[in-house]
């Protein structure tokens, strides 16, 4: 397998491989060009999302920037995405978004997992967790998902939550860590 198989797969890597550092420079400069243009530059935002994301849709997907993707051909979002400001994906592995997904301020959606051990650390290998997060969900301001969560269709996470484990359909979901508060009827 090789380091990007490996990547998207879970397994442990290492990230210094040449393909890895040359698919997070380009993410990474191509970020930097978005949050640098004005709002109303739609037609190259467009042109750069487009380049970043393999499943973009300009009809579809709108965020308000700045934007942070570390690889960003591993994020895959619906249509009819919003994203406030501050948008940040760490996506060593796949991140899907469903349809109508509206993200607040300041949320992070965190693939990656490093290893407990220190002599494994050490190494400089890492691994990642892949996130899903369903259909009609809202993240409120300041969320961060944590990798290997799954959140179900129709769901709502408070502001400021850590989400570090699944949580099911159509749920009110808040805290430090996150827990279910209620479902939503």
């Amino acid at each position: 397998m090789t380091e990007r198989e490996k990547m998207t797969a879970g397994e442990l890597y290492n990230p210094g491989d040449d393909e890895l550092v040359a698919l997070r420079h380009k993410a990474h400069r191509l970020c930097t060009q978005f949050n640098q243009l004005f709002e109303t530059d739609e037609e190259a935002r467009c042109a750069i999302l487009r380049e970043l994301l393999p499943t973009f849709d300009e009809e579809e997907i709108y965020m308000q920037g700045p934007i942070f993707f570390d690889y960003g051909v591993n994020t895959f979002i619906g249509k009819n995405f919003y994203a406030n400001f501050n948008f940040t994906v760490l996506d060593v592995c796949p991140v899907t978004i469903g349809d109508n997904v509206m993200i607040g301020t300041g949320c992070s959606l965190l693939t990656p997992v490093h290893p407990l051990k220190w002599q494994e650390r050490n190494k400089l290998l890492e691994a990642g967790k892949p996130i899903v997060i369903g259909d009609n969900c809202w993240l409120a301001s300041n969320v961060t998902v944590l990798g290997g969560v799954k959140i179900g269709s129709g769901s709502v996470i408070g502001a400021g939550s850590v989400v570090t484990r699944d949580v099911p359909p159509d749920s009110f979901a808040a805290g430090n860590p996150c827990r279910v508060i209620r479902s939503i009827s």
